[in-house]
């Protein structure tokens, strides 16, 4: 789309129209420099401008430089003529005539370059540093728009290094400076830290800055639409039409059409993108904007091919390419060469496909947009795989396919791997949503080659999972990188050359940065997984392919610290098998065993069958936001309070997602060596998916019957090695007693500020006192050691109010060995992908410092709250690791607590604590029906108290030397009863929610 001007008025000076966007009196509203006739040109120039009257406000100027000229020269008569070159290059910049915006910048220069020794005072030297930054802004707007990315980022440099000495008490220059190192940051394809440096800079950027400020909305709204966030595009497109409005700018509102055409683009609205780039061209058309006239004809070229318009698309691309080239937009006509590359591929003409897409990569590989390098390998093997599909190529197919390959699996790496460069987990899930297709091309090639070893690798790389980043992390490969082996022959030996990638990095300073740094949770790629659950030096997942990701396309893949696939260490007692699952497209799946049993094997899942059963579940699960009916239904009608339709449910789901092949292993498995444990770690999509409840055989015979279960987490938030730091006395004796005979931490019910008990964050557990087991199970505690808190009857353990988060976090500094929390969690929303919004509420009043939004006189305590402590809070601040740090066992038994895992990454409060220091944390896949919830939708006696004896049983699991084998017993248990009755309060709706999560 039409980049962005340097965002400076024609003049030099600050802009000073009306409020109300009026233009009478501009004249006057110019800082007089010069005296007349020159002043009142400057703003009659300017009001050509804002109009779009691009020819008159060049001629104005003309006619001002003619008479400038005439005068006898001296250094005043030169600024003047630099001024007026500078404002004439950004008139032409605005009209993308380049060349003529090229010569006018040479001639400013020049002339600056000749008084830049003469004698001038302060007033004087500011005004030529103002229109030397001015030009070097102007500099590098054009050569960033002709594709020179590397020269244009020289000229912020220096820029940069001229901004101290000029007196810029309200920021306005230092906000151009920023608004093109993010349109540079965009054409790279670097949107992570385009959009955190514009978050940054909107910020930051006073309110004088008029003309920034809409540029500032409209570049957030090209990134927002580029990485498939419309709604957030389009509120930032509003804004700045407001600003631009309010500036009487007729020209840059005429260009939102083609910015809102983009969007709707990307957005599928095919019909309504073509009418407002009619629209946009005409307007582009009829002022001889000759650059944002190509941007239109090479996007509606594509909607002309997507509407079968064959010679319609070739004609509107032939312009297109005819005049970036005579533009010298070099990226921009690559961008055309290669739609032409996909024209003529579905036209059928091979040669000329690799021509032009050979041709577009060279110019990206050399203007170093590694992003869209990617993309040409990505559309090379796509082309492949097509020709696969339609043609036999015998005894050359592996040969093709690993073609493919060598191409797709790289290029989809790096995609990837891009979203590392975004502040927030959202902005990271929808750009995984753009990169899904590179990643399900890469499975069906797998799939294709039949290679069971790449498909294992594949799924460990994909389950490693993202790392936390405390603090911000380049993405791209540093300088210094350790040289792979033999750079020219990196394997896969792509059919595409291999390039080199540049080290420069930009990076704003100051207030900017700290506001950049505090926002969203950062993550880091994921750790290298080890092929070898041994230790020492192995074989990496994807080893050969991420080299070459990293080698062509600039960005890191993955983390230097390696993991082993899996740890097997503590696990020889007992056959072990785990399970990873990934999604793409369709549902992948690989197992290996360990623990004296061997073997190994793949599955795969077609997404259409996988859909249907998820569908299933999903229909009767009580959905987290369906309130009371939703719960009237699932325990009423759904399919799992009911026998018969829980039994086809538990059917169908191990159809779809369980292979015959594991089950006769696990079979074999335990007639020789006892009850395996099989560990699973379920992708996104099936992560509610109850493993226990599957009907493994056409006899009922449930995967919990032949063996326990349990839910691994990300590889990523295993503890990694560092260095050891020195503990104070009592943080040693803290440790000692937690692992020992530490205190039980009892966090049961509390009473949360503003909510009734009978509200929707009312009591959980009933009236204290009312639940006899309950009060027994705290009378045991009691009995048998240290409680926290300190009660002196089983009954002041429940809806206490002094539960708040800086209580828990000092009983848990001062050593615990378990934590047991009853009580409301609220999940977040999984279409959102912030899983770390997920909160936990306890006793904490609205004041209280938090990272969540209060809710009344509550604010909860996030699991960004655990993750980040203080950090983005205060200049001192400390990680929540050390404010929370978690005990070996945690039970989080709430609605949903360990919803974690249907994110693409795993951040909520579960996994929060895994990463505080918990071994095992029991949780929720979904949301709970509470003991009451039985009585008034069920209605089941008052007597009976389902939610109680799963608390009881948790509590009794966690006790256990093993306490995963303890809550299977009892989930066979609850199985038994309910095959023998068939009663609800037995129903697997409560059971089978709770699964215990380890790494």
């Amino acid at each position: 789309m039409r980049d962005q001007n340097d965002g400076t008025t024609d003049d030099g000076t600050t802009d000073d129209s009306t409020p109300d966007g009026g233009t009478a009196d501009r004249a006057e509203a110019v800082t007089p420099l010069y005296g007349e006739p020159f002043d009142s040109a400057l703003a009659r120039a300017e009001e050509h401008q804002l109009n779009a009257e691009i020819a008159d406000a060049v001629a104005v100027y003309a006619e001002s430089l003619a008479l400038a000229e005439s005068l006898e020269d001296s250094p005043d008569v030169r600024f003047l003529r630099a001024h007026l070159l500078a404002n004439v290059a950004s008139v032409q910049l605005a009209a993308t005539d380049f060349v003529a915006a090229r010569d006018a910048l040479d001639r400013s220069h020049a002339l600056l370059d000749d008084i830049a020794a003469a004698p001038m005072g302060p007033r004087g030297r500011q005004l030529w540093l103002e229109l030397v930054l001015r030009t070097l802004i102007a500099r590098a707007d054009l050569l960033r728009r002709t594709g020179h990315l590397d020269e244009a980022l020289a000229c912020l440099d220096e820029a940069a290094r001229r901004l101290p000495e000029f007196d810029d008490p309200e920021g306005l220059r230092t906000a151009e400076l920023g608004l093109n190192r993010v349109h540079l940051l965009m054409d790279q394809g670097a949107w992570g830290s385009a959009e955190e440096q514009a978050s940054a800079l909107l910020s930051t950027t006073p309110p004088t800055a008029r003309e920034t400020v809409p540029r500032l909305l409209v570049a957030l709204g090209l990134i927002c639409s580029s990485t498939g966030r419309f709604d957030a595009a389009e509120d930032h497109f509003a804004r700045a039409e407001e600003h631009f409005t309010s500036l009487g700018d007729t020209g840059e509102q005429r260009v939102l059409l083609a910015h809102r055409a983009y969007a709707a683009l990307h957005r599928g609205e095919l019909d309504l993108a073509e009418r407002l780039f009619a629209q946009a061209s005409a307007f582009f058309e009829e002022q001889g904007w000759s650059g944002d006239l190509a941007v239109c004809e090479q996007a509606r070229a594509f909607l002309a091919g997507r509407r079968g318009d064959d010679s319609g698309a070739e004609s509107l691309l032939a312009a297109s390419l005819e005049r970036f080239e005579r533009l010298g937009a070099s990226i921009a006509a690559a961008d055309s060469m290669l739609l032409g590359a996909q024209h003529a591929y579905a036209q059928g003409d091979i040669e000329e496909m690799k021509r032009l897409a050979q041709g577009a990569r060279d110019v990206y590989q050399e203007r170093g947009v590694y992003e869209r390098c990617a993309q040409v390998d990505l559309m090379l093997a796509r082309t492949l795989e097509d020709n696969l599909n339609r043609a036999d190529h015998g005894e050359r197919e592996r040969e093709s396919v690993d073609n493919a390959l060598s191409l797709a699996l790289p290029a989809a790496l790096a995609l990837e791997a891009a979203r590392y460069g975004f502040a927030t987990a959202h902005a990271r899930s929808e750009w995984l949503r753009l990169a899904e297709d590179a990643v399900e091309l890469v499975f069906r090639l797998v799939l294709r080659r039949q290679d069971q070893g790449l498909l294992f690798e594949l799924a460990e790389h994909r389950c490693a999972g993202a790392s936390l980043a405390l603090t911000p992390s380049a993405d791209t490969v540093p300088a210094g990188t350790a040289p792979v082996a033999d750079r020219a022959g990196v394997f896969p030996n792509a059919a595409m050359k291999t390039y080199g990638h540049a080290d420069a990095t930009t990076a704003l300073g100051g207030v900017a940065a700290e506001a950049a740094a505090s926002a969203g949770l950062r993550v880091a790629p994921p750790p290298k997984v080890r092929m070898s659950a041994r230790s020492g030096p192995g074989r990496v997942a994807l080893q050969e392919y991420i080299e070459a990701a990293e080698f062509r396309y600039g960005r890191r893949i993955v983390d230097q610290e390696e993991v082993p696939f899996w740890v097997t260490d503590d696990m020889t007692s007992r056959p072990v098998v785990q399970v990873r699952l990934a999604d793409a497209g369709d549902l992948f799946m690989t197992w290996t065993w360990a623990g004296g049993a061997r073997g190994f094997g793949t599955g795969h899942g077609p997404r259409d069958e996988v859909d249907r059963a998820v569908r299933a579940l999903a229909d009767a699960l009580p959905g987290a936001g369906d309130g009371a009916e939703g719960m009237r239904r699932a325990l009423t009608s759904g399919a799992l309070a009911d026998h018969d339709g829980e039994r086809r449910l538990a059917r169908t789901l191990a159809e779809a997602l369980w292979p015959e092949g594991l089950t006769a292993q696990i079979r074999q498995v335990a007639e020789r060596a006892g009850r395996p444990l099989v560990r699973i770690q379920p992708s996104p999509r099936v992560a509610q998916v109850p493993w226990e409840l599957l009907a493994v055989d056409d006899e009922d015979v449930r995967l919990i019957e032949l063996a326990d279960v349990v839910t691994t987490a990300p590889a990523s938030l295993r503890p990694r090695k560092a260095p050891k730091e020195p503990k104070a006395p009592e943080e040693s004796a803290a440790a000692t007693r937690s692992a020992d005979t530490g205190p039980v931490v009892l966090v049961l019910d509390p009473r949360v500020p503003g909510f009734r008990a009978d509200s929707p964050l009312g009591s959980v557990l009933g009236p204290p006192g009312s639940d006899p087991e309950l009060l027994s199970l705290v009378g045991r505690h009691l009995d048998a050691g240290a409680v926290v808190p300190s009660v002196a009857t089983p009954a002041e353990a429940f809806r206490r109010t002094d539960l708040d988060r800086d209580w828990l976090g000092g009983a848990l500094r001062a050593g615990a060995r378990r934590l047991l929390y009853v009580g409301h969690v609220s999940g977040a929303p999984v279409e959102g992908g912030q899983s770390e919004d997920g909160t936990l509420h306890l006793a904490c009043a609205a004041g209280t410092t938090g990272l969540a939004a209060p809710l009344r006189t509550h604010r909860p305590l996030s699991a960004k709250d655990l993750l980040l402590g203080t950090l983005p809070l205060r200049a001192d601040g400390e990680p929540g690791a050390r404010i929370w740090p978690a005990p070996a066992r945690v039970a989080l038994i709430g609605c949903e607590s360990g919803g974690d895992l249907r994110f693409a990454e795993s951040f909520g409060p579960a996994t929060a604590m895994l990463h505080n220091g918990a071994e095992l944390v029991t949780a929720t896949r979904w949301v709970l029906p509470t003991s009451f919830a039985f009585h008034r939708l069920a209605q089941l006696p008052d007597s009976v108290r389902p939610l109680t004896e799963a608390i009881v049983a948790v509590d009794a699991a966690h006790e256990d030397a093993d306490p995963v084998c303890r809550l299977g017993r009892w989930q066979r248990e609850q199985l038994d009863r309910w095959r023998a009755e068939g009663r609800v309060e037995h129903s697997p709706l409560l059971w089978a929610a709770l699964t215990c999560i380890v790494v």
